[in-house]
């Protein structure tokens, strides 16, 4: 019987699952790992970040990004600690994630050996799959095991791997059983439960939608479905784009970085539609007592998690909308969605003064993500960090069908952008990257601005320079909070980008920006372009009651501590969202 090594037949599992690359660090307790991907480099590349951190966030996009598992490698000890914070990002983003991490030699275990930490108790919490390695003949079929579930459940398998088992020779006989078809049965949705949405819908004067990345794949039939059935559409952040942005039924986004339009819509709606989405802040969500609500998702214990629901389906949402689609017009009443378009035109009235704003010494940041919308092409894919680039970029960038946004929705990770540009250039090196962070948020990974340059990614890195965390800013002044420890000390991204090998610009106006603009349109080479921008306060779409308390708590405590008063947002700016 033929004998090959335990690796060996770990890495035939690997590809068998279509898995191309895998990202990580070497070290010693997880050399065996590394040398039977080094034997293989020709079928699986192997991304070497400068952090942990930066693996996991990285083969987490790609999962975002392709649907595919991701698949993330580090040392035990301190390499797997690094890499929880992406695998939390998997986890509460529900995308499939694979982490190998190594460990100390089997014989070594329990000994409180060099860097030995129980790596299996540590991520329990954040592990759908979760296993040691107990033998060499055990590993291809808990590596297959490991992938199956992570897809199927949609979240993180973690193995940890002794670093001598991996080396042992076994009997070269297993196969995986891989490929999605092995995976899933899709529920049938019933007729009836189509008949029983049917009238409500009809039945409905202000029947609105709120879709989630459970959308995704469907964008052509939600279209058909809300233009028919004259429904206003409202998207969660994740799923950006599956609509466009600005079709004429789009309310935008809901919540502290959503729309005034959505928010009043909401309210008023006396049917919800929930379309593959879990969104957690009940708060924006309809008042249970006058508005029915119908939920479909292929993950069942969701079903009225966030709201009261009528009738819940099982089941896909492009196979929902293909059979509502297939009734035609059920609803020809068009009142309810003519007034949140008026609204709706209000509100882009507004934004559009404001992506003209060149007012103040620096960079308005509404014009820079004017800018950066103006450069997209059709098949970008946009990496957004968490801070004020995820407010600017809900409000500014008006993604497309065929377009891509990636985030950490669920997590709100700061660090995130860069690791989702490396990997969406990575997977798809034939469209455009746009990568957009603060400078706190790029400051936690901007040391992996050399892995873009080492595998030669021509992407755009966006630095938002303000000297502060803005997002925190804004947190601290809306709990009546006086502002404290959110300052920041200036760094020249621009040369840090060039110290890596790659392009940098500094830029301080809007002029110089427009300047720039023609030069970003193609770029050859991994560009940074730090913006000096305008602290300007990116207020929710809608201040409720308790964020404007919290404004006048916090101007009083400073007038009384200070004895000046504190820069807010400007009156007219709150008095537009408040009313």
């Amino acid at each position: 019987m033929k004998k090959i090594k335990a690796s060996e037949a770990m890495i035939n599992v690997l590809l068998d699952w279509g898995v191309k690359r895998v990202y990580g660090l070497p070290g010693d307790s997880i050399d065996t790992t590394i040398d039977a991907l080094h034997r293989h480099d020709e079928e699986i590349d192997f991304i070497q970040v400068r952090h942990e951190e930066v693996a996991s966030l990285a083969a987490t996009s790609e999962a975002k990004l392709t649907g595919t598992v991701g698949v993330c490698l580090s040392i035990g000890g301190p390499g797997a600690i690094h890499l929880l914070n992406g695998l939390y990002d998997a986890k509460m983003d529900h995308v499939p994630l694979l982490a190998l991490i190594g460990q100390v030699n089997s014989g070594l275990i329990n000994s409180d050996y060099f860097q030995e930490v129980n790596t299996a108790a540590m991520l329990e919490d954040v592990a759908v799959y979760n296993k040691e390695i107990q033998s060499a003949a055990s590993l291809p079929r808990i590596v297959d095991e490991a992938i199956r579930t992570a897809i199927r459940q949609k979240g993180v398998a973690v193995l940890t791997i002794p670093d001598d088992l991996p080396d042992e020779e076994i009997a070269d006989t297993y196969r995986a059983l891989a490929g999605e078809v092995n995976l899933f049965s899709t529920p049938t949705i019933e007729a009836d439960k189509i008949a029983e949405v049917t009238r409500l819908l009809k039945e409905s004067k202000k029947p609105i939608i709120l879709s989630g990345v459970g959308t995704k794949g469907a964008g052509a039939a939600l279209t058909t479905f809300i233009e028919t059935n004259h429904i206003p559409l409202i998207q969660t952040m994740p799923s950006k784009g599956t609509v466009a942005d600005d079709h004429p039924n789009s309310l935008g986004n809901v919540g502290k970085l959503g729309t005034k339009p959505a928010y009043e819509a909401m309210k008023e709606a006396d049917f919800l539609l929930l379309l593959g989405t879990n969104y957690p802040y009940v708060d924006y969500l309809p008042d249970a007592s006058s508005c029915k609500a119908v939920q479909i998702d292929i993950a069942p214990e969701r079903f009225g998690k966030r709201f009261p629901i009528e009738l819940a389906i099982e089941g896909r949402v492009a196979d929902f909308l293909a059979l509502m689609n297939a009734q035609g017009a059920i609803r020809t009443s068009d009142t309810f969605l003519k007034a949140c378009q008026q609204t709706m035109s209000h509100w882009n009235d507004w934004m559009q003064e404001q992506r003209e704003n060149t007012s103040g010494e620096f960079v308005h940041p509404s014009y820079l993500f004017n800018a950066i919308e103006k450069i997209a092409k059709p098949n970008t894919v946009f990496s957004i960090d968490v801070g004020t680039s995820t407010s600017w970029g809900a409000r500014f960038i008006r993604v497309q069908p065929g377009q891509d946004y990636l985030i950490s929705a669920w997590l709100g990770t700061m660090g995130c952008a860069l690791p989702g540009a490396i990997a969406a250039k990575i997977n798809e090196p034939e469209r455009q990257v746009i990568s957009v962070a603060g400078d706190g948020a790029f400051a936690m990974v901007m040391q992996d601005f050399v892995t873009a340059t080492k595998y030669n990614l021509p992407f755009i890195q966006f630095v938002i320079n303000n000297q502060k965390l803005a997002f925190i800013e804004v947190e601290q002044q809306s709990a009546g909070q006086r502002n404290y420890g959110i300052d920041l000390e200036d760094i020249d991204f621009a040369k840090v980008a060039e110290a890596c090998g790659g392009v940098g610009y500094t830029v301080k106006s809007a002029a110089e920006l427009d300047t720039l603009l023609p030069k970003l349109a193609d770029v050859s080479k991994p560009t940074l372009v730090n913006v000096y921008v305008e602290d300007d306060a990116p207020l929710p779409g809608k201040i409720v009651m308790d964020e404007a308390q919290g404004y006048a708590k916090f101007a009083f405590e400073t007038v009384l501590k200070d004895h000046k008063f504190p820069i807010l947002p400007p009156l007219k700016e709150i008095m537009r969202q408040f009313f």
